[in-house]
C-alpha cells in the first residue's frame, strides 16, 4: 500500500512536471518570436539583425564588451561591474536576442579544471546581468576553458586576454 502511494505521488509530480515545462517553452517562445515589447515600451523590430560569430571578442558590437578576470578567479570586479551595466543595457535594449556568454580561461591548468572554471566564470556574468535587470531566459552560458585563446602567445600579457567571459548574439 506504501508502494502505491508512492508510485501515484511520484506520478502527479511527473505530470506537474511535464505540464509546468510546457508552459514555460510556450511562454518563452512567444517572447522570441517577437510578440512582447522592447525595452522602450515598444514593438520589437522584425528586422534580421547579424551578429560577427566571435562576438564581444571582435570589437565589433558597439555596446558588448569583454570581461577579464584575474587569475583562478571568477569573481566580478569594480571594472567589470561598469562594463556589465554597459552589456546589460545592450541586452534590454535588444531584448529579443538570446545572448550565449562563453567563459573562457588561460593555457595553464588541465582541460577539466579550465572547464570547470570557465563555467563558473560565465555564471557569474550571468548572476550578475541578472541582478541588473537582465532576463535570464535570454542568456545562455557555455564554458571552452582553455579551448579558445584569443592570443596563443604564453607569456602574462596573453594569459590576462585570454581570462574572460564574452558575448555572442544568437541569431534564432
Amino acid at each position: 500500500m506504501k508502494h502505491q502511494h508512492q508510485l501515484r505521488r511520484i506520478g502527479i509530480y511527473g505530470i506537474l512536471s511535464v505540464a509546468l515545462a510546457f508552459t514555460v517553452s510556450c511562454a518563452h517562445k512567444k517572447v522570441k518570436e517577437g510578440t512582447g515589447a522592447g525595452a522602450n515600451g515598444g514593438a520589437i523590430s522584425q528586422a534580421p539583425l547579424n551578429f560577427p560569430a566571435d562576438g564581444s571578442d571582435s570589437g565589433q558590437i558597439p555596446g558588448l564588451y569583454t570581461i577579464h578576470f584575474a587569475f583562478n578567479s571568477s569573481a566580478i570586479t569594480g571594472v567589470n561591474r561598469k562594463l556589465l551595466i554597459k552589456d546589460s543595457e545592450w541586452m534590454k535594449n535588444h531584448s529579443q536576442v538570446t545572448v550565449q556568454i562563453e567563459g573562457h580561461c588561460d593555457q595553464r591548468g588541465s582541460v577539466e579544471y579550465n572547464l570547470a572554471l570557465g563555467e563558473r566564470r560565465a555564471k557569474s556574468v550571468r548572476a550578475y546581468l541578472v541582478r541588473l535587470g537582465v532576463s535570464r531566459s535570454h542568456l545562455t552560458v557555455i564554458s571552452y576553458g582553455k579551448e579558445k585563446p584569443i592570443d596563443p602567445h604564453n607569456n602574462p600579457a596573453a594569459w590576462a586576454k585570454n581570462r574572460r567571459a564574452n558575448f555572442v548574439p544568437l541569431n534564432d
